[in-house]
């Protein structure tokens, strides 16, 4: 069996040709195929049956035996000549021909596949186009813009970060200056304090009416930088120390007045007490009625109209003004002045 394998993988076109019932289409078939692994594998050729495998193993057999018989015959003896037997040839095997409707339904199966492939092609490309055509908007709408908006939205942030940087340097500066202008009114009070005991001293030894005046314009003096003081305070918010302030200055112009009985003294006394009833819960209104007299005691006249700087951010700030709005225009009617007038 493996001769004979090894006869259908090496046998040549003239050969094959000489096997009754293969062709030349037949043997052309059977050489393009090879080679082949098993016998059986040469039945699977076009035109090759079993039938003509069969005929293809007895004439290699045949073959085989005459190869066989012609070694055995002696040198000397002459062959005789075998007789030609006389035989009809047989007719070559007709090919199977695929009948009309087995070509047309094999032609429509491969249109159908082409028509296949050419409609999942289309629906590829129009996938595609649709991913690109509703997925780039999406992935803006969706990834882009915010972070766009994001970007936006910080750098506006690192803006007014920056503007109340500034902000904040401006109102430490300014409470840097508040806060010396409180120290330097207190250095002041002190000293005034100070002179006002050496000056009371004095009048008990001797009663000079020069250190009478000198003691009352220190007294003014002193209630000035106190309600100085306390407007500084009211700038910062500092309530408390400011109510402290004013009491203070109020107690120390009715001492003031009940030695000179000034009534322009009375008129201020009378706005600090409306001051001290409005803090701390009104700020606002108590600084209007403290700026009206804080300024009747400065310029020593009844008929004033206060006009205040406008106030530009609420007491409970942290960016207090030193001049707070004062919503009182009050116009206070001349007096007779009396005979004797504080000198601030």
């Amino acid at each position: 069996m493996t001769d004979f394998l090894i006869f259908l993988n090496t046998a040549d076109l003239d050969t094959l040709t000489k096997i009754p019932g293969i062709s030349r289409i037949i043997a052309e078939n059977i050489i393009a195929a090879r080679p082949f692994e098993f016998v059986e594998d040469c039945a699977k050729v076009r035109g090759v049956g079993k039938n003509l495998l069969g005929r293809m193993q007895s004439f290699f057999e045949a073959e085989l035996n005459k190869s066989r018989n012609s070694a055995l015959i002696p040198v000397e003896e002459e062959a005789l000549p075998a007789p030609i037997a006389k035989s009809q040839p047989e007719p070559e095997p007709v090919e199977d021909q695929p009948s009309f409707f087995s070509r047309l339904g094999r032609a429509f199966q491969n249109f159908l596949r082409t028509v296949i492939r050419l409609i999942l092609i289309a629906a590829l490309i129009a996938a595609f186009g649709a991913l690109f055509y509703y997925g780039l908007p999406y992935i803006k709408e969706t990834f882009i813009v915010p972070v766009e908006q994001n970007a936006a939205r910080v750098s506006e942030l690192e803006d007014e970060v920056t503007a109340l940087q500034m902000r904040l340097a401006e109102i430490n500066v300014r409470m840097d200056g508040l806060e010396t202008s409180v120290q330097s009114h207190t250095v002041s009070i002190e000293k005034m304090e100070q002179i006002q005991t050496t000056l009371e001293e004095q009048l008990k030894e001797n009663n000079d009416k020069a250190l009478l005046e000198l003691k009352h314009e220190v007294m003014m003096t002193r209630a000035l930088d106190m309600l100085g003081r306390a407007r500084l305070y009211l700038a910062q918010s500092n309530f408390g120390l400011a109510k402290e302030d004013v009491q203070s200055a109020r107690s120390l112009l009715a001492d003031l007045q009940t030695e000179t009985n000034d009534e322009l003294l009375d008129l201020i006394i009378q706005r600090l007490d409306l001051t001290l009833g409005n803090l701390p819960a009104f700020p606002v209104i108590a600084s209007g009625d403290l700026e009206i007299a804080w300024q009747l005691l400065v310029s020593g006249e009844q008929t004033i109209t206060v006009t205040p700087t406008p106030f530009q951010e609420p007491f409970l700030t942290t960016s207090p003004t030193p001049n707070p709005i004062v919503t009182l225009t009050p116009t206070i009617e001349p007096q007779p002045e009396s005979s004797t007038t504080p000198t601030p």
